[in-house]
């Protein structure tokens, strides 16, 4: 793969990119007109508050320049992901979109590659204290799967035991050094080929429960199309844990109601749900070493931190349909402790950043580097805006109020306030107070950080595992 040559320079290339943005914006502030000498206005309020306010706005320049680069970014990278996603549908080309809607279509009319199953793989490392309800929320969907195999990827614990008792199959990985990727790799190896074309496979986490009618609906949208190649799921936190973990649902809700307003196209087939028709995975594994990266006749990449955000991207490089439809909902685990959303955070980030470094730059992972290139801008904007508050704080005698920028601050937390409103009023009220939640996405931004780093500096990552009381346990390095 030609792109493999960005995958230890991708942290240098997103920190040039983004430094040099930062940069340009700062010539074009710096170039304007300096601010006028006037002092504030001070007014009295109700005869009793006596308010000191300045009244001027920044320069027009700088407004029309930001607001013009904004627009042009987003409906720019829009219209580009519309454009890429229309071209692979249309795309008849066997060789470079083997799974486009066009070729499938045309080469499944008139075939009947018998009923629709689901199998469902459940990869679990000592998973014992989820792996019970989570084949329970299988077995009670209202179109339960036709076989549930617990993939036992060297585990201490009794996992095995439960799975067997829950009356499901078991199969233990065999001297697995590749994670959760090498496991699923040794269950698929042999299920595989038993499968016809309209069979489907899913992949679900272990500390994940299906809502009800999720594979309903999933399995009627894959019977009446048969151009989809896949469908993920749209993941809601678990409840508990507190303010971190309404953090984490804040969140969660907030991607949810992304991906319904991209009308399900997919960003991510999430690692806690995600279907995925058998001509889909062997064709990925016939793809590997050529025209994906990994290792030929494989269906996940080893290499991959993030596995779910790989065979995503791997499946939009060969022209695959996929969507998350809002009705194909899962509630997943959330992390308990700030130690452990660090972890899983930061290999979250470093997979996605290793991931568009193995694919390069090509039309399906554009959006992708465009959203690592907005987190590094967003990171140094966020960062910017809490170190002028701290020392316009420091430098004056007094509070002083700037109503244009207030009358933006007030924009921005109706926003926050609108997008977590599903969420009940725990979260709306989270989201009022907007500056914890900008005090999470700082310690995102760190992470983001760590993660562009670590790459850039060639240093191995860990995969962890979270154990059941929260603690963490490394697997092996790479």
């Amino acid at each position: 793969m030609k792109g493999t040559k960005l995958q230890h320079t991708v942290g240098l290339v997103i920190a040039g990119v983004v430094l040099a943005a930062a940069a340009l914006l700062w010539i074009i502030v710096d170039s304007t007109s300096p601010p006028s000498d006037e002092p504030p206005i001070q007014r009295m309020a109700v005869g009793i508050w006596n308010i000191v306010y300045e009244n001027q706005v920044p320069d027009i320049i700088v407004l029309s320049a930001a607001v013009l680069l904004a627009g042009f970014f987003a409906s720019g990278i829009g219209l580009a992901d519309r454009r890429i996603a229309t071209l692979a549908r249309r795309s008849s080309n066997t060789t470079a979109k083997p799974l486009g809607p066009a070729v499938v279509m045309a080469e499944t009319r008139g075939i009947y590659a018998g009923p629709l199953t689901v199998t469902v793989l459940i990869p679990a490392h000592n998973e014992a204290s989820h792996i019970t309800a989570t084949i329970a929320s299988l077995k009670i969907q209202s179109r339960p799967p036709e076989r549930i195999l617990v993939v036992a990827d060297n585990c201490t614990d009794n996992t095995v035991e439960l799975a067997q008792k829950a009356g499901v199959d078991v199969l233990e990985s065999v001297d697995n050094t590749k994670k959760k990727a090498g496991a699923l790799n040794q269950a698929l190896k042999g299920l595989l080929p038993t499968l016809k074309d309209n069979d489907v496979v899913m992949v679900m986490d272990a500390d994940t429960n299906l809502d009800d009618g999720f594979l309903d609906s999933a399995a009627r949208r894959l019977t009446e199309d048969r151009a989809l190649m896949a469908i993920g799921g749209l993941f809601y936190g678990e409840e508990g844990y507190g303010i971190l973990g309404q953090f984490q649902r804040n969140e969660y809700i907030r991607y949810a109601r992304e991906m319904r307003r991209r009308r399900g196209r997919v960003f991510v087939l999430t690692g806690t749900a995600s279907l995925f028709r058998s001509r889909a995975l062997r064709t990925i594994a016939a793809s590997r070493g050529t025209r994906l990266p990994g290792t030929p006749g494989e269906v996940f990449d080893t290499a991959a931190l993030t596995e779910d955000n790989e065979i995503t991207i791997a499946l939009k490089s060969l022209g695959a349909l996929m969507i998350s439809p809002h009705e194909c909902t899962v509630v997943t685990e959330l992390m308990p402790s700030w130690k452990t959303l660090w972890a899983q955070r930061l290999r979250w980030q470093r997979g996605a950043l290793e991931n568009i470094g193995a694919y390069g730059i090509t039309p399906p992972t554009l959006r992708y580097w465009a959203q690592q290139l907005g987190i590094g801008y967003g990171v140094i904007a966020l960062s910017a805006y809490f170190a002028l508050m701290v020392i316009t704080m420091l430098a004056m005698d007094n509070w002083i109020w700037f109503p244009f920028w207030l009358g933006l601050g007030i924009i921005f937390s109706v926003e926050r306030v609108v997008t977590v409103w599903r969420g009940g009023w725990r979260a709306r009220i989270l989201a009022m107070t907007l500056f914890p939640e900008l005090l999470f996405d700082m310690f995102l931004n760190l992470v983001y950080v760590k993660g562009v780093v670590d790459i850039s500096l060639g240093r191995k990552a860990d995969w962890k595992h979270i154990t059941a009381d929260g603690s963490l346990d490394s697997r092996a390095e790479r």
